[in-house]
């Protein structure tokens, strides 16, 4: 009897504790869904607030933030998805990777830019964020605050202080001198290439960032705009960019 308890309580601790929830997806924006009565965020994306807007210096601003939830429910409302628990956040939501059809969904929605990948919780969606960035596809088409930004930014406004003017992933400048596709196509698809090269919106200054600082997590590149990777400080100094103070 004791050996047939111990095999049970074996056989219990290797099961995955943390598989589930699966059933019916019910889209509650771009990177939160309620499955099977539970709510979940997705594992390491991030996408807009479903009140943010978007928009650069040569577009004007248009709601992308509803526009991803749109998308995100004609790719997902009503289908099936199996999910496993990685965490719980501090809203109380299960963070899970899900799957639909045996495909990933996060890597979907980074992949197809309806949202960014979430360094600062995993970089397994990193090379998905830089294809779309590469290829101008959803929010990388056009200027857009990193979600994380711009709830930094409405925190900022609903304290009684002076908000922060500088968040160091900003709506970007298009810069019309775009360098040859060639030239960048390497480094955006080396994941050893992780420092960022930003250009500041009121300035026009390009700033690097490298993995650690401040605002590393939060500034996304579009290379179609003249944003590029490096993969070291000397190429990006070489190339006439200068390190961010944060």
């Amino acid at each position: 009897m004791l050996r047939y308890a111990l095999l049970t309580a074996a056989l219990l601790l290797a099961m995955p504790a943390s598989a589930g929830p699966n059933g019916i997806i019910r889209v509650v924006d771009g990177d939160t869904f309620k499955i099977g009565g539970t709510t979940v965020r997705l594992h390491a994306i991030d996408a807009p607030e479903t009140d943010q807007m978007c928009g650069d210096a040569n577009s004007p601003a248009w709601a992308c933030g509803d526009w991803v939830r749109s998308e995100t429910r004609a790719l997902y409302e009503g289908r099936s998805a199996r999910c496993t628990a990685l965490d719980t956040d501090q809203y109380g939501r299960t963070v899970a990777k899900c799957s639909v059809d045996g495909q990933d969904v996060g890597e979907r929605l980074v992949r197809e830019g309806l949202a960014f990948a979430y360094r600062q919780y995993g970089m397994d969606y990193d090379l998905a964020e830089k294809g779309a960035a590469v290829n101008g596809r959803g929010l990388h088409a056009t200027g857009v605050m990193s979600p994380a930004a711009f709830r930094s930014a409405q925190r900022a406004q609903a304290r009684p202080v002076t908000a922060r003017t500088e968040t160091g992933a900003k709506t970007v400048k298009v810069n019309r001198s775009t360098p040859a596709k060639s030239s960048w196509l390497p480094n955006v698809l080396n994941p050893n290439c992780k420092i960022k090269g930003n250009i500041s919106l009121s300035k026009g200054e390009r700033i690097y960032h490298v993995p650690g600082q401040k605002y590393y997590s939060e500034t996304r590149i579009s290379p179609t705009k003249g944003e590029r990777w490096f993969c070291s400080e000397d190429e990006a100094r070489a190339a006439g960019w200068r390190k961010a103070r944060n």
